[in-house]
């Protein structure tokens, strides 16, 4: 019987700073893998750096590590990143105001709308337990 789970990588990084570097590099060698091109590969590392930043600033975990998850199929990268934190409620996300954030002291809060930029699709699910957002990048 043919093995037909999916090729996995799975990383646990602590909540430091600029360890989001280190799952680029995971993310790089799974992009050159799949034989992503250099636009595919430089979206999915913004995309990743912004969901780790996600998770270290807003998910207020006591377990200090978040865990990424790399799935690759023939076609398509599925990245999640999980963190054990707070959650938080999609609804009261705003999408920023573009104009309001380039004039405003504040000019972060860009996230989710660069990840949502950046991926083919990304979902999340959030609750007391945690939250895992689900970023995929399809090759074209």
């Amino acid at each position: 019987m043919p093995d037909t789970r999916k090729p996995t990588v799975d990383l646990s990084i602590p909540v430091i700073p600029d360890m989001e570097l280190a799952a680029t590099k995971t993310a790089e060698v799974v992009a050159k893998h799949m034989e992503l091109g250099e636009e595919a590969t430089a979206e999915i590392s913004m995309a990743l750096i912004e969901a780790c930043l996600n998770a270290f600033e807003h998910s207020k975990t006591d377990e200090k590590n978040i865990y990424i998850h790399f799935v690759i199929d023939d076609e398509t990268l599925t990245i999640k990143v999980e963190d054990k934190g707070i959650g938080f409620e999609s609804e009261e996300v705003e999408i920023p105001d573009i104009d309001q954030k380039l004039k405003g002291q504040r000019k972060r809060g860009w996230g989710l709308q660069i990840i949502k930029e950046l991926m083919d699709s990304v979902e999340w699910e959030s609750s007391e337990a945690g939250t895992t957002v689900t970023m995929t990048k399809t090759k074209s």
